[in-house]
């Protein structure tokens, strides 16, 4: 059977996403044997990062509002002008196929609708830019767009374009294996573009994206995919031989590999998560590294039921948040994410701060992380904790890079060869 056109296809996965249904990479997943589906992973993926400026084009092209129960309809017109905006897609290959899919969405009816729509844009693109209202500009959501503008006035608008852009490629070399200079050797006599990370001795950045079958050291466990931010934790954590160590939120686990390579003469690692099957990804990832872990299942804040009494000199709290300094790589985040959602995470943050801090020993180290560029996730997640908790001092981190708050560090979404959005705190039990 033949392949169902990929601009319908794509239309249900943004109009799911729109409706705050499953995420992006999930949808994806799905087609994976679809014979575009590199190129649906294009229209999803652009269509998601540019969906607030494509919406309101669209509503000065539309001559009224797409009624509710035509939703799929409406997200195959944002596929088509993100076509007729952003994609080389000869123009009347653009349009022709979009209206195409409009019969695999049941709704033949709107043929005419939506070949005149997207002509319309097509004749003047420009001239639909100066009636969008500057969250639309930034293809952000309004909530969003204001909070950023409130938390970083100044850096605002570099966290915006950041945001809009293609992420980097990143790995991790594994320096108890090989040297990332040897690594970028090979990577050079077989013309791989790269280059060094400038915040840790680990990251390699690669100038073009390829899958990890196709980078060398890949299987055999000398580099894993990691952006450079998250390569940060194992340094601040200040890990010694025979302490040990809890990963609280560990999955997918690319940071508690990164721990156990860093120092190899720990005691244990107890890496934890709540669903299982995301410990199955860890697994896989310490198999192919030949890294050892205890994986537990289980809620972290329920330390009643994982905890087996033995302290922890080192924590790791990669906490649940708004992964708004990830955006660039999880574009659905623009859809999926709404205030309620981030204060119902800041209150997850909270409790999982209270209910892990007993299991640290006396003057042990507890790294906060998250991958949030909203203080209300961060730093005054921290204030609150330090306020209510007698025996947690504040310990400054002293760096070079990211911006120094009241309590941690934050990095801001770089550029295309710079690390994600990401935040730190280090509290020490006194």
């Amino acid at each position: 059977m033949a392949d169902e056109n990929v601009r319908a296809v794509a239309a249900r996965i943004i109009n799911s996403l729109s409706q705050g249904k499953g995420s992006l990479t999930g949808h994806i997943a799905a087609h994976q044997d679809h014979a575009d589906y590199s190129y649906l992973r294009e229209l999803c993926f652009g269509t998601c990062r540019q969906y607030f400026l494509l919406e309101g084009i669209l509503r000065q092209l539309a001559q009224k509002p797409i009624k509710a129960k035509d939703n799929d309809l409406r997200c195959l017109l944002l596929i088509g002008l993100y076509q007729l905006r952003e994609l080389a897609t000869a123009d009347y290959a653009a349009i022709n196929e979009t209206v195409n899919a409009v019969n695999e969405l049941g709704k033949g009816w709107a043929k005419g609708f939506v070949n005149g729509v997207l002509r319309n844009f097509q004749r003047d693109p420009s001239r639909f830019d100066k009636q969008l209202s500057a969250h639309e500009k930034h293809a952000f959501p309004k909530w969003l767009f204001r909070e950023v503008e409130a938390s970083w006035p100044e850096q605002s608008q570099t966290i915006f374009s950041h945001s809009n852009l293609r992420p980097p490629l990143t790995l991790r070399v594994n320096t108890a294996k090989a040297s990332r200079q040897k690594l970028l050797a090979e990577f050079a006599e077989q013309q791989i573009a790269a280059h060094c990370g400038r915040l840790t001795d680990t990251a390699i950045y690669l100038e073009q994206a390829r899958s990890v079958q196709k980078i060398p050291g890949f299987e055999t466990g000398l580099v894993s995919v990691q952006d450079e931010a998250s390569q940060l934790v194992p340094a601040l954590l200040d890990l010694q031989p025979g302490q040990r160590v809890l990963d609280a939120c560990a999955a997918p686990g690319g940071k508690t590999c990164h721990i156990l390579e860093s120092e190899q003469s720990l005691t244990e690692v107890v890496a934890l998560d709540v669903e299982e099957r995301r410990l199955t990804r860890i697994e896989e990832n310490l198999q192919r590294l030949g890294l050892t872990a205890t994986l537990v299942t289980a809620d972290a804040s329920d330390v009643d039921a994982w905890w087996d009494g033995k302290l922890f000199d080192r924590i790791l709290l990669d906490a649940p948040c708004s992964a708004t300094g990830v955006i660039r790589r999880h574009p659905d985040i623009k859809l999926l994410r709404t205030p309620e959602e981030v204060q119902r995470l800041q209150q997850i943050q909270q409790s999982l701060l209270q209910r892990l801090w007993p299991t640290l020993s006396p003057g042990g180290l507890f790294l906060y992380t998250t991958c949030s560029i909203l203080p209300g996730e961060n730093e005054e997640q921290i204030s609150r904790f330090l306020s209510a908790t007698g025996d947690a001092k504040y310990q400054g981190i002293t760096a070079d890079w990211g911006v120094e708050c009241r309590y941690g560090r934050q990095l801001l979404t770089g550029t295309e060869r710079e690390p994600d959005g990401f935040y730190y705190a280090l509290l020490r039990k006194e």
